[in-house]
């Protein structure tokens, strides 16, 4: 029987402060209080956003670890741990189940280029070495490859493996999904700006960017659509849309990282390739968050 995972709503895709060049702890953990605070409904640390290709392993373990701690069970942790090592991600994974994460997001292996059957092999294997449920997280724009519904759908046999962060933005594949594993199998998103696609064409929730800069409006626009209110989840997209498209004008988490920075809540720090946004991307985001309501 393959694992069941309920999460649903906003879930966010958390930034990792830096100070001076190493970790912020005291910055982290307020963000995963400041987040609960706000609503958010469950927390990702170390994806994408949380610069995780440029973190040591130490540094990443501490900050699941970091999260798991302050999150208290408050809410789930879905932990990334993925690699394009199958080895590694079997590290990462097996030390987010001992810390007491709810849950791994495995990246589908970048750069390396594996066939489908690579893929499924490697989803495999770490699901032989772990006992919590995985979340593939298919993106094709950031590892060039892209999981088949057929290789998910051989995937969701196996004991751990349990729902997608689908970030391909593409609304027909939510319903392929669907069709092929059901509605137990977890849909969360990847996308912020289709999210009220994704919802609609049957998805549960999303990993979002954008949630960290607006915590309680991403989950109130979830819930508004968990209640059937969907003209409320509309305004609320509406307002949040111009976030959304303006936070991916240059790679993330830069425009993130200068949103959070205008609200006090972390340093404008990120570790080389990344850099900070350029000044008409500023005014893009800072005019976006004029939009939304969350600064003046």
């Amino acid at each position: 029987m393959a694992a069941k995972t309920k999460f649903r709503g906003s879930f966010t895709a958390l930034v990792t402060p830096f100070k001076n060049g190493s970790l912020d702890e005291a910055a982290f953990r307020s963000l995963v209080n400041w987040q609960i605070s706000e609503g958010t409904n469950g927390l990702v640390p170390v994806g994408t956003t949380g610069e995780s290709p440029t973190l040591s392993h130490d540094e990443h373990k501490k900050v699941v670890e970091w999260c798991i701690a302050e999150a208290k069970g408050r809410v789930p942790v879905i932990a990334g741990a993925g690699s394009n090592s199958t080895k590694e991600a079997i590290e990462l994974s097996q030390h987010a189940e001992k810390a007491g994460a709810d849950a791994v997001l495995i990246v589908t292996p970048y750069y390396n280029k594996p066939t489908q059957e690579g893929m499924y092999q490697h989803f495999k294997a770490i699901n032989d070495a772990i006992g919590i449920p995985i979340i593939i997280y298919n993106i094709p724009p950031r590892s060039v490859i892209d999981m088949s519904v057929d290789t998910m759908k051989r995937l969701w046999e196996l004991k751990n493996i349990a729902g997608v962060k689908d970030a391909t933005a593409s609304m027909v594949r939510v319903s392929q999904q669907r069709a092929a594993m059901g509605e137990d199998f977890n849909q969360l998103s990847g996308e912020d700006a289709t999210i009220i696609g994704y919802m609609a064409h049957g998805g549960h929730g999303c990993i979002s960017v954008t949630s960290n800069v607006a915590p309680r409006l991403c989950s109130e626009f979830h819930a508004a659509w968990q209640k059937g209110d969907t003209k409320s989840a509309l305004a609320i997209h509406d307002k949040l849309m111009p976030l959304h498209n303006n936070l991916f004008i240059e790679s993330n988490p830069a425009p993130i990282k200068y949103a959070m920075s205008l609200l006090g809540k972390l340093d404008e720090t990120l570790r080389l390739p990344m850099v900070p946004v350029s000044e008409p991307t500023r005014v893009a985001v800072r005019s976006a968050m004029v939009h939304a309501g969350l600064i003046n």
